[in-house]
């Protein structure tokens, strides 16, 4: 049986995917990638369909969506007109090498996205590790209240990306497969 949950993503060099990864490790999800061309496989589009939440992901380029997702987005216009994707469940991530790098607009375009789409969106619901004895491995670390933030820095490998920030991830992927149950 297919996850109710698919995660629709792009990734230029391995840690956007590393996150949607550990997002669908712990929601159940299915993994969907758009390749480097920005295309969906021909069935993806069907597996989006049929699921009841989707989680967008992309990393944070020049302050945005990368153009792989964008044409994507593009892409789901066909979507739009049918109201394919109306009153479903959607999240959004976002993966850049800088602490802040504008992941907020990147998380906006997301949202944006599933607004345009009639989607009801869901958020990370988790605090911020903001006290003094916080650490960049505690939850939420990058306060990303509106979607889930991780960052790596330019020169890490996938194997290097920072522990708190997949942690993060089980912990936003946990919290969108309980709001699947809770509302669908």
């Amino acid at each position: 049986m297919a996850s109710p949950i698919s995660i629709v993503f792009h990734s230029g060099y391995g840690h956007t995917r590393k996150v949607a990864e550990a997002v669908a490790q712990a929601s159940g999800a299915s993994l969907l990638e758009i390749d480097e061309q920005g295309d969906l496989h021909a069935d993806g589009w069907d597996r989006l369909a049929a699921s009841r939440a989707i989680v967008f992901g992309s990393p944070t380029y020049m302050g945005n969506v990368s153009w792989q997702f964008k044409k994507f987005a593009d892409a789901s216009s066909r979507v739009w007109a049918q109201q394919g994707w109306k009153d479903k469940l959607a999240a959004g991530f976002t993966n850049s090498a800088s602490i802040n790098g504008d992941k907020h607009a990147t998380v906006q375009a997301l949202f944006t996205l599933s607004q345009q789409h009639g989607m009801l969106w869901v958020g990370t619901g988790m605090m911020p590790a903001n006290s003094k004895a916080a650490t960049r491995d505690d939850i939420n670390h990058l306060a990303g209240f509106s979607g889930l933030l991780t960052a790596t820095p330019s020169d890490a490998s996938v194997e290097e990306m920072v522990p708190g920030d997949l942690a993060t991830a089980r912990a936003f992927g946990e919290r969108v497969a309980a709001v699947v149950r809770r509302y669908n």
